[in-house]
């Protein structure tokens, strides 16, 4: 994830200073006369422009980027929206006074994170299921759950509201609350740069759509 994130910044810097050096390249036809009324005021950034830049450096009141479907070394991502302000690209790297990404993770991505032969899908409802086999109590058991998922303190957080061993409900009974701890699950997203977190995260058809937010980013790659 700290590659992706780096790239999408890096993406951005050169995506705006190829558009600088293109405008700049263009000729320049001798000013005529005007007689429009002075334009209004433009809003200035939300971030201060700093007074100055050193040589070779680059700087960016803010940059926005979209794309459909990214592929990462950690798997793929889509609907991907990122957009940074306050983007100082240096010989170290890049550094982001603010980052926000927004972004669906599909269940394969996730699951593969957390590991431990958890499987992930669309519950509806806003839920996600949650498939585990797992020797529970002696017994070697397929555990079924439907949950509710939420981002705490960082973390993606799956909690069961229901949870089915798949069989009588005297063993369902007797096996819960050992089953409900398998598929409990408290998970930070991996590979995030300092500074970067989770903020917000629901469950659609094909994944979590997730929210990533940060301050005083430091991107290297």
């Amino acid at each position: 994830m700290r590659a992706f994130l780096a790239g999408v910044l890096a993406t951005l810097v050169a995506l705006a200073v190829t558009a600088v050096l293109v405008v700049a390249s263009l000729p320049v036809a001798d000013a005529a006369p005007s007689t429009r009324a002075p334009a209004t005021p433009s809003t200035p950034p939300a971030v201060p422009a700093p007074a100055s830049v050193a040589k070779g450096e680059t700087w960016l009141a803010d940059v926005d980027l979209s794309s459909s479907r990214v592929l990462t070394s950690d798997g793929p991502l889509t609907d991907v929206t990122a957009r940074g302000a306050g983007v100082r690209l240096t010989t170290d790297g890049l550094r982001a006074q603010r980052l926000d990404l927004d972004a669906v993770f599909p269940f394969a991505t996730v699951a593969r994170q957390i590991g431990n032969n958890v499987e992930l899908y669309d519950a509806g409802g806003g839920r996600v299921g949650v498939r585990r086999t797992e020797t529970v109590l002696g017994r070697r058991l397929a555990v079924r759950a439907t949950a509710t998922v939420t981002a705490g303190n960082g973390q993606l957080v799956i909690v069961p509201t229901s949870v089915d061993l798949g069989g009588p409900e005297l063993l369902d009974s007797a096996l819960s609350t050992a089953a409900r701890e398998l598929v409990t699950i408290r998970h930070t997203v991996t590979g995030l740069p300092a500074g970067v977190r989770l903020t917000g995260v629901k469950v659609e058809q094909d994944g979590f759509r997730a929210t990533l937010t940060g301050s005083d980013v430091v991107l290297t790659q």
